[in-house]
């Protein structure tokens, strides 16, 4: 065992091991994997812990006086440090032992570790093609599309998100067989080579959680073997050295051609505004909730350029009642009535970050598509839901 000695503020580390406790396993085999590396590097201590399908790294300023490794149980030592007050913890392994010893304030503790040598070692990452994105960007991108990932594993491809990186634009798509989301995002420096990645859902949630709100550059490259992916932030060509790393491990197999599924053509067209058609949703979801959260939409237009048509948002519980709101809206086309998820149709209008969005159907037993009318590459196709008129 490594001699470690070093001092950092207590804010600092309840942050840094915070962030990386996302990626510590519930229950394991491994006993080492419950425990969070803690590494001395440089000027700084660097924390990780690893599930062996993600692993987070976060780095924390500290002055340290010797260098050193260890891993401690994380949710005891999140706790502990957590529980304190503030101000500078003293952290010390002396030779010959696995028990660090933290001293904050009138407060001390010593918690017994595992030999760093038994954690997992960090992949190596390849020399492929690197793409960068603002940290703010891609977080949002990646709240717009991931919810639409299936939730279990029973087609493992479907509980990814098929990421795919070419020229100057990042597209994010998610299915889960009932609906699809899908954001495309431009970047400011194009690659030269196209990257695919299906990165898990469980993944790009963690994060989207932990990255930064700001504008400074992502990196995101795959391993040398193409299995895992890596994001870095902020970027390595930044100048600045990197403050958190996550590695998640890709899924194989091979995403659905989501392209043959978005409609090329519709029969009607509603243009609403974004908050009350949301607010009309969740109101009838009350009422859906006991009917498989069936939602109905009817579309009448005016018949009258200078009026607006009619939008009526329905659900009804055979031993609740019924709910129904009325919008007014653009619409265009035919009148039309439509049934979907309440749940897929106020996820995708929460995730439309535009005054107004765009619902265009082809007919009640086709998929609908919503997509905001302000800005391209941001659409959600939701398949129709049958009920006995």
């Amino acid at each position: 065992m490594c001699w470690v000695k070093l001092v950092c503020t207590q804010k600092a580390l309840a942050e840094g091991l915070a962030t990386v406790e996302r990626a510590v396993p519930t229950k394991s085999p491994l006993p080492v994997l419950s425990n969070v590396l803690l590494q001395t590097d440089e000027r700084r201590l660097k924390l990780v812990a690893n599930n062996l399908e993600m692993a987070i790294s976060a780095w924390v300023a500290a002055n340290v006086a010797e260098e050193g490794a260890v891993t401690l149980p994380a949710r005891l030592l999140g706790d502990f440090v957590a529980s304190l007050g503030g101000g500078d913890i003293q952290m010390e392994i002396k030779p010959g032992t696995r028990t660090m010893h933290l001293a904050c304030g009138r407060f001390e503790a010593n918690i017994n570790g595992i030999d760093a040598d038994d954690f997992p070692a960090a992949p190596a990452v390849g020399d492929g093609s690197r793409c960068r994105i603002a940290a703010k960007t891609l977080r949002t991108a990646i709240t717009q599309v991931v919810f639409a990932a299936a939730a279990d594993e029973t087609r493992p491809v479907l509980s990814g998100v098929l990421v795919t990186i070419d020229g100057s634009e990042l597209t994010m798509a998610a299915a889960d067989g009932f609906r699809l989301a899908v954001r495309a995002v431009s970047l400011a420096d194009p690659v030269a080579e196209k990257l695919t990645l299906l990165a898990p859902a469980r993944t790009l949630n963690e994060l989207a959680r932990i990255i930064p709100d700001s504008e400074d550059p992502v990196e995101i490259t795959a391993t040398h073997n193409r299995n895992q992916v890596v994001f870095q932030f902020p970027a390595s060509d930044s100048g600045r050295a990197p403050t958190l790393l996550v590695v998640g491990r890709l899924i194989e197999g091979q995403f659905p051609d989501y392209q043959r599924i978005i409609p090329q053509s519709y029969q009607t067209r509603v243009v609403v505004p974004v908050s009350d058609l949301l607010q009309a949703t969740k109101t009838a979801s009350v009422f859906s909730r006991d009917n498989s959260n069936i939602v109905r939409i009817s579309a009448t237009p005016s018949g009258d350029e200078l009026v607006p048509g009619r939008v009526d948002v329905l659900a009804s519980s055979a031993e609740m009642g019924d709910n129904a709101g009325q919008l007014d809206g653009s619409v265009e086309g035919d009148a039309v009535q439509i049934a979907f998820n309440g749940r897929y149709l106020r996820e995708a209008l929460e995730a439309v970050h535009s005054g107004e969005v765009a619902l265009e159907i082809t007919s009640p037993t086709s998929p609908g598509l919503v997509k905001p009318l302000a800005g391209p590459g941001h659409l959600h196709v939701i398949m129709p839901m049958h009920v006995a008129r």
